[in-house]
């Protein structure tokens, strides 16, 4: 009896570490499922990611399409519609610290959903305002989450990406490109239907709403890097700042575009009014294009290559539009910047969430802090440059910055496939 006694004993001190093998074995499959889905969750990832991508361009876009209308309901004069819209950089850029320390805090999925619901709301409050001053702290409020929602969902989409173990960001930001177009001609719909801007802000911030509520269930719940415990407030390394010059030399280029082509096809190219933004629409087509096969290069050839192909393409482009200021070479010189600096920032973004020294979430912001201050001082600075020589001069010196590109980017390291 002893000995059969010390036999079920046996057995039964044996008895925990099989469960606790069992349950470990389980955790670790389950782990493994999270990190490596099947393809149809996979899928489903990327097609939420790519339809938050879409709704924020939409969102950013029905606002743009119906500035005059703002300006012709509280009867605003030109420089107080430049003053008010101040707000909207304003809010941006004050959310940019906030952003990467959110993200990095509780997660890119949270926030994700978080700032979809407040950014969809600020477009609606925006199409209530009755005065300035209220217009001017609803477009605070709408900068605020846009780059808030900005941050978290370029993070989840590095986060897709080590997924799919392959570049995807380019594509992503083609969604929102292509939600630019899309956002235009609602816009110009509704115009042309007499709908005032509120029904229209509401008609989006529903559809935005219920994309939100059905793409949360599908968003990258653990972001990259998040269990390394990377600090949250750090100096970015060398690595990060060279991304960071990278991204602020391209979006002034890509700034430059965006308020200038206009200006630049009347005074330069000297074309008839109904004619002055085909060169925006040429560029903005090349741009939203190239960004659909900027991934796929990327994966080919690498990050340093395309880089350098970007660079070199904007400088060609820009050599064309100012050394041969007619219809058909701007249009075509305009068409190469688009591709040009079309594929810096996403894969910028993509090479900086990558960091080894800060999370996601804050690399991103350093990079795109740097970016975005691009983003507003191009466009001034071609203004002065154009009082003090001619606007072909200050098209001409934007080419400084487009072969920066190139030379920074052939100092970076070849990258390792994805």
């Amino acid at each position: 009896m002893t000995a059969e006694r010390k036999e079920v004993e046996s057995i039964d001190g044996a008895l925990p570490s099989v469960v606790g093998v069992v349950e470990e074995s389980r955790d670790t499959i389950s782990v493994q499922e999270e990190l490596q889905p099947g393809p149809s969750l996979l899928r489903m990832h990327r097609i939420s990611v790519g339809a938050i991508f879409f709704m924020h361009g939409l969102c950013f876009a029905s606002w743009a399409s119906r500035i005059p209308s703002i300006q012709e309901k509280l009867n605003l004069t030109a420089a107080a519609l430049g003053t008010v819209l101040f707000a909207l950089p304003v809010g941006f850029f004050i959310s940019l610290p906030f952003a990467g320390w959110f993200v990095g805090k509780v997660g890119s999925k949270k926030v994700v959903v978080l700032s979809a619901v407040l950014y969809a709301l600020s477009l609606v409050s925006i199409g209530i305002t009755s005065r300035a001053l209220e217009l001017f702290f609803c477009l605070f409020s709408f900068g605020f989450f846009a780059n808030l929602l900005n941050i978290s969902i370029n993070t989840q989409a590095i986060a897709v990406e080590r997924l799919y173990k392959k570049k995807l960001m380019a594509s992503f930001h083609g969604l929102w490109s292509l939600a630019g177009f899309t956002g235009a001609a609602v816009g110009t719909w509704m115009i042309g239907n007499g709908f005032a801007p509120f029904p229209h802000y509401v008609l989006i911030g529903i559809v935005f709403l219920i994309a939100n509520m059905v793409c949360a269930f599908y968003l990258v719940t653990k972001d990259e890097g998040l269990d390394e415990k990377r600090p949250l407030f750090a100096m970015p390394d060398k690595p990060l700042i060279g991304l960071g010059i990278i991204a602020f030399c391209s979006m002034m280029a890509e700034g430059a575009m965006f308020d200038w082509s206009g200006v630049y096809f009347i005074k330069v190219v000297n074309v008839e009014e109904e004619y002055t933004g085909l060169g925006y629409t040429t560029f903005m087509i090349a741009m939203a294009g190239m960004r659909f096969m900027a991934d796929g290069l990327s994966n080919r050839f690498g990050l340093k290559k395309i880089l350098q192909a970007s660079g070199v393409m904007t400088t060609v482009g820009l050599l064309v539009a100012v050394l041969m200021p007619q219809m058909m070479t701007s249009l075509a010189g305009f068409f190469l910047i688009g591709m040009g600096v079309s594929s810096v920032v996403p894969l910028v973004y993509s090479a900086a969430g990558k960091s080894k020294t800060l999370s996601p979430g804050t690399a991103l912001t350093a990079v795109s802090s740097l970016g975005f201050m691009g983003l507003l001082i191009g466009p001034p600075i071609i203004g002065f440059i154009a009082e003090a020589t001619s606007l072909r001069i200050s098209f001409l010196a934007i080419t400084i910055m487009s072969l920066a590109v190139v030379a920074f980017s052939s100092l970076m390291r070849d990258e390792a496939k994805p």
